[in-house]
């Protein structure tokens, strides 16, 4: 006589996949729940903190206006920023939980999708505590005597502030991506946004040819009139913006997230 052995099977095809919303918030929590990442996070508000207040202890009275103070902000959180970004994307390969990640959420591009906004809630999170920073530290500056004006230009609000920082986290997105490593990214996104632009700088002093070039093929460059002057490029700057920022972003993003949906992990 023969026994027919039945194999329990479990059926999940009538359960609903995990929600964007509850994937961005378990990206935001292992961007901050580890000690590196928590630190990190805690050190860009404290360095905005600490310059803010040497700018309104050293600067003029009539340099301590709101938009002086937020634009002092602005530029801190411009070079770190993308860090944290970094951080975030490459935690995957630098802390071996790919695994993890990507088999209790096997569609990688929902991931992706999940660590950008996580990025930008966090990004958006520390721009706002700078603002705040900005408004306590022109209250100071008023009362140690100075008669600041609280108003800003929209276009030093929206370029200097809002879209100078997103910029920076895009790039630092893609770098993170296209490398997938963090010691890498880090040092890359310094070359990017330090090294780089001093480098160009040099060569457009010494030959005007080359000064014409730089705003097309240099995104640094090219990114000036946004933050500075009237804060209103004209079309040929445009057109810059654009050309360089296919090569310095659109690319590296796209060949990135290619590499990331991708990559095998160990």
């Amino acid at each position: 006589m023969s026994t027919t052995t039945t194999v329990p099977t479990l059926d999940v095809s009538g359960t609903p996949r995990t929600p964007l919303s509850r994937l961005v918030g378990v990206e935001i929590r292992k961007a901050i729940d580890t000690r590196a990442g928590f630190w990190f996070a805690t050190s860009i508000v404290g360095l905005v903190l600490v310059v803010l207040l040497i700018y309104t202890l050293a600067a003029p009275d009539d340099s301590k206006n709101f938009e002086d103070l937020l634009g002092v902000g602005g530029g801190v959180l411009g070079y770190f920023l993308p860090i944290l970004v970094i951080m975030l994307v490459t935690s995957e390969q630098s802390q071996r939980n790919g695994l993890v990640t990507f088999t209790l959420e096997p569609q990688r591009s929902r991931v992706v999708a999940a660590k950008f906004l996580a990025g930008i809630s966090l990004a958006a999170t520390v721009m706002v505590l700078a603002a705040l920073l900005a408004v306590v530290f022109t209250l100071i500056a008023s009362a140690t005597g100075a008669s600041p004006e609280w108003s800003v230009d929209g276009n030093l609000l929206f370029n200097g502030f809002v879209l100078a920082n997103l910029i920076g986290i895009l790039v630092g997105f893609a770098i993170a991506t296209l490398l997938m490593n963090t010691p890498a990214g880090i040092v890359v996104y310094f070359v990017y946004g330090l090294i780089l632009p001093t480098a160009v700088g040099i060569l457009s002093a010494l030959s005007s040819g080359f000064e014409k070039v730089a705003p097309w093929i240099e995104f640094n460059t090219a990114q000036m009139p946004l933050f500075s002057g009237d804060y209103q490029p004209s079309g040929e700057e445009w057109a810059q913006i654009a050309t360089s920022g296919v090569i310095w972003l659109v690319i590296p993003l796209v060949l990135g997230t290619m590499r990331l949906l991708r990559i095998e992990f160990k």
